[in-house]
């Protein structure tokens, strides 16, 4: 592993989940960065960078500092769809590193669910060769994955429903999870289709959320109540915008992005106690599992089968219950980085994954246009 400290994740919280009716996206991201503030026992005042994203605002670090009544020296809006926040702490980590900052706030919000921005992508000025050809969108660019890694590799139905049904037992154990009554792999294939061969529960649920990070220099993590956990690497990359642009249907720039981090971190696959992998659908996880390395190309629908991502399994993954069942306001990724630090402060209770030191954490945006993956551990 590397040894070198240089900064640490050092505060988490969510906003209220779900449905928030009533309240605005700057609402609960103020409520999120409160409470990461207070679980790193820092106030506003300690802030001196910002990062955010959304495509709430023309400028939304302009209007989330002016609305947190904090005057950054540094900000961030990078905006890469839902690898974002990922990004965000590797960028973070380099601003420390620089010397230009020594706490970053990290926040999203949205209501996605009950009060979603209309924001229109119908006519991309990249995307002549898909909408105007009856592409559904963005489950429709994931169905066309789906289907060419199931025409390339034999992959089934069944081995997609496999991680949704592993999620949802994940999100059982978690009292913040949307979505808690267990469902068999029959359940996912009997729920109708939205794209094909995508059913409804192979699909990211729709909800309301806020959450933030508190990112810290290794001088101010040091001092604070809890315990840091370490950004021991970090990886980015990204591979086109629109899906009839994509090198490859079944390779995702995860493959780039993770080993960065993993180069970065000095640490090996066998090493990851934890995982936490972006999951709008089914078919996300599968992919970003083969381009991480974690099996070789074609092997995911083999990985994830006899349940090995659930609860007790060999490959524990998604341990909040993901974006299939826990929560997805539309960029998820943030929430990835919460559970990845509370598992390895040894916080999740019942879901807890017993002596995890080392954790991965993998956000993908677009429709599997980019990645950003980041690896994380504790003393």
């Amino acid at each position: 592993m590397n040894s070198e400290r240089v900064a640490a994740i050092v505060g988490v919280a969510e906003s209220g989940l779900g449905k928030a009716s009533g309240k605005n996206v700057l609402q609960l991201q103020a409520q999120a960065a409160k409470a990461a503030l207070d679980d790193a026992g820092l106030t506003k005042d300690d802030v001196d960078a910002l990062f955010t994203a959304g495509n709430w605002a023309w400028a939304p670090t302009l209007m989330l500092a002016e609305y947190l009544g904090i005057n950054p020296k540094y900000t961030d809006s990078t905006n890469i769809g839902g690898s974002s926040f990922e990004a965000h702490v590797g960028h973070a980590a380099a601003g420390i590193k620089a010397g230009l900052f020594n706490v970053a706030l990290i926040t999203y919000g949205s209501t996605n669910r009950t009060n979603p921005i209309n924001v229109s992508y119908s006519n991309p000025l990249t995307g002549q060769y898909e909408r105007p050809f009856g592409l559904p969108g963005t489950v429709g660019s994931y169905a066309l994955a789906a289907q060419r890694h199931m025409y390339e590799y034999g992959t089934t139905s069944e081995q997609l429903a496999e991680i949704a049904v592993a999620t949802r037992k994940w999100a059982s154990l978690n009292e913040k999870a949307y979505k808690r009554e267990p469902i068999e792999i029959s359940d996912v294939l009997n729920s109708r289709l939205i794209a094909e061969p995508l059913h409804l529960l192979d699909c990211c649920l729709v909800t309301d959320g806020g959450g933030a990070v508190i990112v810290a220099s290794k001088e101010v993590a040091s001092n604070l109540k809890k315990s840091p956990v370490w950004i021991l690497g970090h990886g980015e990359s990204q591979s086109h915008h629109t899906i009839s642009n994509m090198p490859d249907l079944t390779v995702t720039s995860a493959r780039e992005s993770g080993a960065a981090a993993f180069e970065m971190a000095g640490v090996t696959h066998d090493e990851i106690d934890v995982a936490e992998i972006y999951d709008s659908f089914t078919i996300t996880v599968l992919l970003t599992l083969e381009s991480l390395g974690f099996c070789k190309p074609g092997e995911g629908g083999a990985f994830v089968s006899g349940q090995r991502t659930a609860p007790g399994g060999a490959f524990p993954m998604n341990t909040n219950g993901g974006g299939l069942s826990y929560c997805h306001p539309g960029m998820y990724g943030i929430f990835l980085l919460i559970e990845g630090v509370r598992q390895l402060r040894n916080e999740c209770g019942e879901r807890q994954v017993k002596d995890a030191e080392i954790a991965l954490v993998h956000g993908t945006g677009g429709v599997l246009s980019s990645t950003s993956t980041v690896i994380l551990g504790r003393d």
